[in-house]
């Protein structure tokens, strides 16, 4: 999981940022990074299993990076950024890696069982929509607020919230459990 700091700078940031990268300032990427590799991890984990996710976090960032005279509104470099790691090239068999490599899941911490519900979860959130997964898994895994995934990703508020919430719904559906988290 990647850390997003209280302050993840607005667009005039996220504009100054690029202008400074394309200059090649290594303190305007690590900027970028810091702010957006939730995003695009996020994005990727919904796709491959958490260590690919991992590694291809950095072949976006490196791709986009050497891309990034290519960006034309420097302050949408996260809608930019998410569409790299959308069309990332990730194989059939990565997918199928993904839902196999079940040490993967959760904390070298975690119990058994809790390494267990963490695979069936993820799972489960691989199944859905775009729509929702990509929302549900920047909440879920990465740890954002609404407010930050808008932010991230370009989208509304309201948008984020109601794909939040119909994620949820589709969830709880997939996992055969109620709004209380009890089986059904």
């Amino acid at each position: 999981m990647h850390e997003v700091s209280g302050d993840i700078g607005g667009p005039q940031a996220i504009e100054r940022w690029v202008h400074e990268a394309r200059r090649g300032s290594q303190a305007a990427y690590a900027q970028l990074y810091r702010r957006f590799a939730p995003l695009v991890h996020g994005i990727l984990l919904g796709r491959v299993r958490p260590a690919l996710a991992d590694e291809l976090t950095q072949e976006c960032f490196a791709l986009a990076f050497a891309r990034l005279a290519q960006l034309r509104e420097a302050q949408r470099f996260g809608a930019w950024i998410a569409a790299i790691a959308r069309r990332l090239p990730t194989t059939e068999v990565a997918r199928e890696v993904a839902v196999q490599d079940e040490t993967d899941f959760a904390s070298t911490d975690a119990s058994p069982e809790q390494r267990s519900e963490a695979e069936r979860v993820l799972r489960a959130v691989a199944t859905l929509p775009e729509a929702y997964r990509e929302p549900l898994m920047l909440r879920l895994v990465e740890g954002l607020s609404g407010p930050e995934i808008a932010a991230l990703t370009g989208l509304t508020p309201e948008s984020v919230r109601v794909n939040l919430h119909r994620g949820m719904e589709k969830l709880r559906v997939a996992l055969g459990v109620n709004a209380r988290g009890e089986r059904t």
